[in-house]
Formats: C-alpha cells, structure tokens, sequence
C-alpha cells in the first residue's frame, strides 16, 4: 500500500450471488482454521506461504527489496508468470511507459466464461525500496496467485471470465493500474463487472477491513467472515491508496479485503479480533523488517479464502467442469519497439488445459504497409510453442500498431495480442509536420499528433491512449485524413 493521495471517488455498485459456507471461527492469534466452502475449495495457507518464500528469495537476493524497475521487480513477474504459464492461462506482460523504468504489469484470463461479463481481481508486485514487502504486498500477490492456480486446477465450468492483474509501480502512485485502465476503451471497460484488490492481508495485529463494505459487490466478501463469526468493517484507512482507486475512478464497481497498514488498532478493535490496542496493524509497514516473519497466518487464511469465495461465487456455475478438449495461447513479451529496417522476435506458447493435446495453427494478422509479421511453424502441437517474428521496413509510418495471433485448434479458437511500436519517422505527408503519435509520450489538451494517416487534436490529458483506437474519442479528435 502507498502514501495517501487524494483522488475522486466515483460510486459504483453490482448486483452479485451470496454463498452459503460452513460457519466455524478462529482467533487472531490460534492456529487459523478455515471452514468448509459449500462453492469453493479451500485455499492453503501454505501454498500461500511458499509462494511468499518465493518472494523473500528473490528480495534478498536483489539488494533487499523488489522496487519497480529493479531486479526484485523483474524477477516477482517472472516467477509470477511462469507458475501461470503453465497452468494454462492465457498471460500478457502489460508494459507500463509510465511506470518506473516502464516496469510492466501482469495479467492474466481464464480462457472460459463469458468474455462480455469479467471479474478482475488484482494485487501490487512492487515493494518500496525500504524492505522486500513480503505483507505490502507478497501478500495480496501471493494470494491472488494461489487463488488463480487453484482455479485453473479445478477447471469448473465458468459463468464469467475472471482476469487477474499483478500490477507495477503501486508504491509509486498506483502507477501501473491507472495506466491500465486508462488504455481501456469504453466497451472493454463495460465488460469488467467488478474489481476486487487485495493489499497486505497478513498483517500481525490485523484488521478485517472490505473496501466499499455496503455494496453488492463486496457482499461475496462480507459473507465469508459473517459466516465464520468474524466482524468487518470499512477500509477507511485504504481509501484511494491502493489499485482499486484506479478501477473506482472509472466508474467501475470495486472492492477488496485487507488486514490494515499503519494507523493503529483502537480498543473497540481489540476487544472485537484481538491484537494489541493503540498499536499500528503492521509494525513494520514500509521497513526492512516486512519479511516472511511479518506475516500472520490466520488474517492470511481467512483473506485468501474469502477471495476463493468471491470467485466461485460470482464465476463458477453449478455445472460439471468443461468436457473435450481446450488450450489456451499467450505472447512473450507482448511488445517490442522495432526501429525501421529492424525486427523483432516473440514467443508464441500453447497449453493444453483440458483433455488432449490437439493440433493448433497459427497465424497472425493486422500488420500495417511496412510491417511483416509471420509465425513459425505452424501448425504446433497444444503444449509446444513457435515463433513470431517481425520485420519493420524502412519506408514504415511511424506509429503503434497492434497485431492479432490466432490459433485454430480442432476444439476452439483463442488469440493474443502482440504490440509494435514503429518509433521516428515521417508523418504521413500533408499533416504540418505534426509528429507521429508516441505511446510514451505525455500529451494535454490542444497538443497534436499524426497517427494512422490522419491528423488528431488531443482534447484531453493521456499517455498510452491510441488515436483511433476504441474508446479514443474520450483524449482525441479526428482532424481528418493526411
């Protein structure tokens, strides 16, 4: 979790199902016992914790934190991603231009579900510089992590798509997910039903804190701990500190759980879970001392299990799992930029997440005049992975241009989606001399830009909003062709 800024609260609220679970209790400082979910399955504790000794290592072995830009950073997401990859998610490096050293966001989709109806649930990777932020936050990313695992290995039939989202440069700004959300168009944004953000949710005098408690979509939550005996209430200290903000801010239902940060646990608190009265949730909030040792196990449990329980109660029908055969396709990196006469290469991977291994051709498509783009070999076999590589020439309109990679199996069809980005240049002639269009590049209102053979007014403040990409009337107006 962040300094405190202010922003603007949009209000927002979601009609959502309520489980029924098995109602035991625990304390704040037993051994935490988690109760049977009548819809979802229980979520380990130690898994969790694994996944946290994960982090601790990569910490210690990169100057003590995992900073966004730094190595700690880097290899978070990459530990991260792998253990996604192959547990048959659909996986893309968002690179983030505003973000530290333009560290990148991860995300991740279930390919099932309906793709018009998305639950998003996501945590920050980054750390501060002070410490390796094993509960800010190894502990919402662990969780969410585990929470994903658990239900790729499942594999139950889906009602919704659920995204999840390890997000850069939180420490910073929320960085990462502001810039996310601000690429998204306004049709991609309609479709996020709900955003559920976990931030530090082990802390040792903890708190039991839902962001936006009286809304319909933190009620899933709120049934978890009403359930097993423990009261909640509203995350007053996280407010606009954390990722949700960014979702918030949109107009996009959000809420979350976590266990408090640095103000201090009042007496009623004390007597209500337990801990220590007049003493911060997290003694070591933001200070080298935020290690494994840091965490509380109980808090720990009864989050990640209450986030099992938003999921299954939101995402997952009644129905049996999935039959026949299913793979999922993801691009690494997901980008590149490619000087004029230059290229680039990525990797296109399959899994087989269901049944057989199929047969699955690729292919690629989208690539504008000046640009080639093909993938070798093809067809592959679900579980094996080729290459996709791209040629810039040098005569290329500057500009970003997105790219599509389709694999065709026998069961089902799935795509990703590839960026490149031509940078300097010529603008398309009859256009001034205005500058091509940058994804990196900071623009206000009244500033100009050539993108596409045509020439846009920028009517708005943006960094990464592609003119003439949907939603893009919000930050930019057609001037007309070139």
């Amino acid at each position: 979790m962040r300094h405190r800024r202010t922003l603007t609260a949009v209000a927002a609220t979601l009609a959502l199902a309520v489980p029924v679970i098995a109602a035991t209790s625990a304390s704040a400082t037993s051994t935490p016992t988690v109760p049977t979910l009548t819809t979802a399955p229980e979520i380990s504790v130690t898994d969790v914790k694994a996944h946290l000794a994960q982090l601790q290592a990569i910490a210690n072995g990169n100057g003590g934190n995992r900073y966004a830009g730094a190595g700690g950073y880097t290899a978070s997401v990459s530990y991260v991603e792998q253990k996604l990859r192959t547990a048959g998610y659909t996986v893309t490096r968002q690179p983030c231009p505003s973000c530290t050293a333009q560290s990148p966001n991860l995300i991740a989709e279930w390919p099932g579900g309906d793709a018009d109806q998305v639950l998003m649930l996501g945590a920050h990777l980054d750390s501060v510089r002070a410490g390796p932020g094993i509960n800010d936050n190894g502990s919402g990313s662990a969780g969410v992590l585990q929470v994903a695992l658990t239900l790729a290995r499942q594999h139950p039939a889906m009602t919704r798509r659920v995204r999840f989202a390890w997000w850069a440069d939180e420490e910073q700004g929320l960085r990462g997910s502001d810039y996310y959300v601000g690429r998204l168009s306004a049709a991609e944004r309609a479709r996020i039903t709900g955003y559920l953000n976990f931030d530090m949710i082990a802390s040792r005098n903890a708190g039991y804190f839902v962001n936006n408690i009286n809304t319909p979509l933190a009620a899933s939550l709120k049934s978890y701990y009403d359930a097993i005996g423990v009261p909640t209430e509203e995350n007053v200290e996280g407010v606009n500190r954390s990722d949700d903000a960014s979702f918030r801010n949109a107009g996009i239902a959000s809420s979350g759980v976590a266990a408090g940060a640095s103000a201090r646990k009042t007496a009623a608190q004390a007597q209500k879970w337990g801990g220590t009265a007049n003493a911060s949730y997290d003694s070591c909030y933001h200070s080298a001392c935020d290690t494994t040792a840091n965490i509380a196990d109980v808090p720990l449990g009864r989050a990640v299990n209450a986030m099992a329980t938003a999921v299954w109660s939101q995402a997952v029908g009644d129905g049996p799992p999935p039959a026949g055969d299913g793979f999922s396709l993801s691009v690494s990196p997901s980008s590149a930029t490619v000087e004029p006469g230059g290229s680039a290469t990525a990797a296109v991977s399959t899994v087989t997440t269901s049944g057989s291994a199929q047969p699955v051709r690729l292919s690629v498509s989208g690539a504008p005049a000046g640009v080639s783009a093909t993938v070798s070999p093809s067809p592959v076999t679900s579980g094996g992975s080729a290459t996709l590589s791209v040629a810039v020439s040098a005569s290329a309109t500057a500009g970003t241009y997105a790219l599509t990679v389709t694999g065709t199996g026998t069961s089902a069809t799935q795509t990703a989606r590839f960026t490149v980005t031509v940078p300097g240049g010529t603008p398309p002639g009859g256009c001034g001399g205005v500058s091509a269009w940058s994804a990196t590049q900071a623009y206000a209102p009244g500033d100009r830009a050539a993108h596409l053979g045509r020439l846009w007014n920028s009517t708005w403040y943006s960094t990464g909003a592609e003119p003439g990409a949907p939603g893009s009337w919000a930050v930019w107006s057609d001037a007309g062709p070139c």
